[in-house]
């Protein structure tokens, strides 16, 4: 795939103007305080995982309007004093699968925490989380539309709840140290990366996303090639009239917004031959971000990104931020 977005040069200042509702902030404290209010302890369930260094837990917490979500928790064995955390979020049709996916994090000594996501987990790896309240069980793609023309009742709503309430349990965890919290995930689970550094931003210490999605929507939908983006401009090709609202609904969930409220310390990555979250979509996301931050690049990649060079490299960066610092 040839180069297709804008120059290495124009990415680097691209900053478009953030369409930002009035009601920005007041919509996303009422939506978390009502998860709050109605959440139930969470629940840590020892599981044999065959694993002889680390231990491995069921999780079950409570994310949107206190819905309960899966996840695992795993930590090295023998923890007993507070650790560095780690909250991964996953990409777009995936869901937590099994344990054995995880273990970078907690074998280099951190306690790690990975979040189904809801009604998610049928594309390529299966999930456990349905899409309350109607149980809606975990199904393939698309989930882009649902809701889309009200941000009351978006999907994107519950799951950015949801990936609040996993760093909020996170923290409240008896082996967490609460101030070396960091989020990370690919594609989709770097757009919940930013999504949950912006929405609590006194939780998240580091903010690691990898070729994030859900970033500069309007640019996104119109020069993508590729799914899950398309998704979008499919259906306003049939409801033609809904343009205005449909774009109006994503300003809420919009990454540029959510990364101008972030304070953590920031590793993004990019491909600038990717297809699916072009590089401008992230850029526009970085460059609102005013805390600390760093940008790694990948030339010739498309949504693969950075692979496993760019896992060392979070590696590397969050070894730093938290245990030589």
């Amino acid at each position: 795939m040839p180069l297709f977005d804008l120059s290495p040069d124009q990415l680097v200042d691209y900053r478009p103007d953030r369409d930002e509702p009035t009601d920005f902030d007041a919509f996303w404290a009422e939506t978390l305080d009502d998860a709050r209010r109605k959440a139930a302890p969470p629940k840590f369930e020892r599981v044999h995982s065959g694993l002889k260094t680390l231990d491995v837990y069921d999780v079950t917490f409570s994310g949107y309007g206190g819905q309960s979500v899966k996840g695992w928790y795993i930590e090295p064995v023998g923890t007993n004093g507070k650790l560095p955390a780690v909250v991964e979020f996953l990409g777009y049709g995936g869901g937590r699968n099994l344990p054995l996916s995880y273990l970078v994090w907690p074998s280099a000594g951190y306690a790690f925490m990975v979040m189904d996501t809801r009604g998610q987990g049928s594309a390529w790896s299966f999930g456990d989380t349905p899409d309350l309240p109607d149980g809606a069980n975990p199904f393939f793609p698309g989930f882009m539309t649902q809701g889309i023309l009200d941000p009351q009742t978006y999907y994107y709503r519950r799951v950015y709840a949801d990936a609040v309430r996993a760093v909020e349990t996170m923290r409240d965890h008896a082996h967490v140290d609460p101030a070396r919290i960091a989020v990370t995930g690919g594609s989709q689970g770097g757009g919940l990366s930013i999504a949950a550094a912006g929405l609590v931003p006194d939780a998240v210490s580091v903010c690691m996303p990898d070729v994030p999605f859900l970033c500069h929507f309007r640019r996104a939908v119109e020069i993508t090639p590729d799914a899950p983006y398309t998704e979008i401009s499919r259906y306003l090709s049939v409801h033609r009239g809904h343009i205005d609202r449909v774009f109006e609904t994503l300003s809420y969930f919009d990454g540029m917004n959510l990364a101008a409220r972030c304070k953590a310390d920031c590793l993004y990555s990019v491909a600038l031959m990717d297809t699916i979250c072009p590089p401008s979509t992230i850029y526009a996301a970085y460059n609102q971000v005013t805390a600390r931050k760093e940008i790694r690049q990948y030339k010739f990649n498309n949504h693969e990104g950075g692979g496993i060079l760019q896992t060392q490299s979070k590696l590397d960066y969050l070894n730093a931020k938290f245990f030589l610092a």
